[in-house]
């Protein structure tokens, strides 16, 4: 029996899978067909027609924009790029081998220190707050990636949407019109996925009242965890191993026989083939084409066959979007915090929806362990 409530606790599965946990309005998974909505929009729709910042506006509001509403929210996304000169100094003093996921934690978490509004958990000032953390992430793994190759950060410039300015800052050179159309898209494709670890995280922390930055640097600590981001830079370290189409038949049955985990495959929702992976395969596709590198496409395609063929398993997300971010020519440890930059939105999305109708989120655990133990003095033990 629950004391605590008096009825008998639930059953909850290994990893609270399947437990409906709270009610939103964000983002839906229809793991057996395969679908997967924003607000009610499709993301197929979304990845055909909007733009990051427009997807942004409605994760946060519900609805897309209209013509002034968007281009009220581009233009405060551009007024508040700018890092605090105290946390572009600090960045400066991180060590040339840090992880730039933990770069990229301890920088938001710093973040905090100069933001007045920070503890404002009003409608208004959570939304003021959500808008700071949008822009700045994309200008701290940028920012990051220049420093510890001992470059100079490329300034942030209001005239670019979020996607062409991140590329930018990277390289320094404006990218072309359709990578960054791509890049939009694949920001618009990982915005948000409904209760995932690092979304749960930050709901949770959100549900005490901590402030927003607290809520997304515990967000950024879950999906620094290789059981939820990182696939996809394995997915092309394992690309790079196997090296050529004609090896990656010989390369996954030896896999398999091993019992070696194939990246990419598989999901704990989706049934069936990821929505967002038809997008990414054929950016895949079509990065490799432009650049004369269709290898890494081609193994992809080789490995689904066999993956299915043998084990029934449809890619996920993580199993094409690495080559394409690999044929932009983004370093393969920047993978996970470009993820962060996209789910920035989905976070922020959900934390606005925790603190205007919070709850504390505390389960309960089923207790398995033992009762009636005596205490034994120390001398006797």
């Amino acid at each position: 029996m629950d004391k605590a409530e008096g009825k008998p606790a639930a059953k909850t599965g290994a990893g609270l899978e399947g437990v409906v946990a709270a009610e939103s309005s964000i983002g839906d998974v229809d793991g057996v067909n395969g679908v997967l909505i924003y607000q009610g929009l499709d993301i197929h729709d979304l990845a055909e027609h909007s733009t990051f910042e427009e997807t942004v506006f409605l994760l946060w509001h519900g609805r897309l924009p209209g013509r002034a509403e968007l281009d009220g929210l581009r233009a405060e996304l551009a007024a508040n790029q700018q890092l605090p000169a105290e946390v572009s100094e600090l960045m400066r003093r991180f060590p040339a081998g840090a992880e730039p996921m933990d770069a990229l934690r301890t920088a938001v978490s710093a973040l905090a220190f100069y933001d007045a509004g920070s503890r404002d958990l009003s409608r208004e000032g959570a939304l003021r707050t959500a808008t700071k953390l949008t822009a700045r992430l994309p200008v701290v793994v940028a920012t990051f990636e220049r420093l510890r190759n001992g470059k100079e950060p490329v300034e942030p410039r209001p005239d670019l949407n979020i996607a062409s300015n991140f590329l930018h800052m990277l390289s320094g050179e404006e990218p072309s019109e359709r990578v960054a159309r791509i890049f939009d898209v694949c920001l618009i494709l990982h915005a948000d996925h409904e209760l995932n670890a690092s979304t749960f995280t930050s709901r949770v922390i959100a549900g005490t009242l901590a402030d927003m930055y607290g809520a997304v640097t515990g967000a950024i600590a879950a999906l620094s965890g290789p059981l939820h981001g990182g696939a996809n830079t394995n997915v092309m370290k394992m690309l790079l191993e196997i090296g050529e189409p004609e090896r990656a038949e010989a390369w996954l049955r030896e896999a398999l026989a091993s019992k070696k985990k194939v990246m990419g495959f598989g999901h704990r929702v989706y049934k069936t083939e990821d929505p967002r992976s038809v997008w990414l395969r054929k950016f895949s596709r079509e990065l490799g084409e432009a650049r004369g590198e269709t290898r890494w496409i081609e193994i992809l395609e080789r490995l689904r066959e066999l993956m299915f063929a043998e084990k029934k398993l449809y890619p996920n997300v993580d199993y094409y979007s690495g080559s394409a971010y690999y044929l932009m020519g983004i370093p393969l440890d920047l993978f996970t915090p470009i993820f962060a930059v996209s789910r920035i939105s989905g976070w922020t999305g959900h934390i606005l929806e925790q603190y205007a109708n919070n709850r504390l989120i505390r389960p309960r655990a089923e207790y398995v362990g033992p009762r009636g133990v005596p205490y034994v003095p120390i001398e006797e033990r």
